[in-house]
C-alpha cells in the first residue's frame, strides 16, 4: 500500500472559484458521520491502542475536535480583517494534554459532533464578499480565503480520516 505523506509536507494551490463554497461546507458537515462510520464497532482496546509513538484512532478524532479551536479563532482572524492568521500549534500540546484516550468513545463522538457544527454555521453565516477576501497563512505563506480555509480544513479531515481508516484495518 502506498505510503501516505505527511501533513506538514502537503503543498495547496487555492485557485477554484469561490463557488465551490457549498460544497466544501458539505465535506465538512459530513466528516462527524464519516468519523462513527469508521470507530462503529470497534473495541476501546483497539480505540486506543498506539503504535510506534503515533496516535491512537481516539487520539486522532480528539485532535481534529481540537483543531476547531484553530479554525474558529481564524474565522475570528478573517472577520477582523487580519492581515495574517493565527498560527497553528504544530506541537499539538492541546491534543496531548486533552488525554482523549482516556476518555468514552461516545463523549468523544458527542464533542466532534459539537464543535463541527459550530464551525460550520459560523462558516455559512460569512458575508459572501468575505469569503473571498484573503488574509496570509502563516506557515504556508500564501493568501488563504475563508473558502481556502474550509478545503484546507475539509483536507486536513480527511488526512485523519484516512489515518483511522488505515489503523482500523491493521488493527482489526
Amino acid at each position: 500500500m502506498i505510503d501516505s505523506i505527511n501533513w506538514i509536507d502537503r503543498r495547496f494551490n487555492f485557485d477554484f472559484p469561490v463557488g465551490v463554497f457549498p460544497w466544501i461546507i458539505e465535506r465538512l458537515r459530513g466528516t462527524p458521520a464519516r468519523v462513527e462510520e469508521l470507530v462503529r464497532g470497534l473495541t476501546p482496546v483497539i480505540l486506543t491502542k498506539q503504535s510506534d509513538g503515533k496516535w491512537s484512532i481516539q487520539e486522532n478524532v480528539g485532535h481534529l475536535i481540537k483543531v476547531e479551536e484553530l479554525h474558529d479563532g481564524r474565522i475570528d482572524d478573517f472577520l477582523a480583517g487580519k492581515e495574517i492568521l493565527r498560527p497553528a500549534d504544530m506541537e499539538n500540546k492541546r491534543t496531548t494534554a486533552a488525554d482523549f484516550n482516556s476518555r468514552d468513545i461516545e463523549m468523544v463522538l458527542e464533542s466532534i459532533r459539537k464543535v463541527r457544527t459550530n464551525l460550520v454555521k459560523r462558516l455559512e453565516g460569512m458575508d459572501d464578499d468575505l469569503i473571498g477576501h484573503p488574509s496570509r497563512h502563516p506557515r504556508l505563506d500564501i493568501p488563504m480565503r475563508p473558502v481556502d480555509m474550509a478545503y484546507f480544513a475539509a483536507e486536513h479531515d480527511d488526512y485523519h480520516l484516512a489515518t483511522i481508516a488505515r489503523l482500523a484495518r491493521g488493527l482489526r
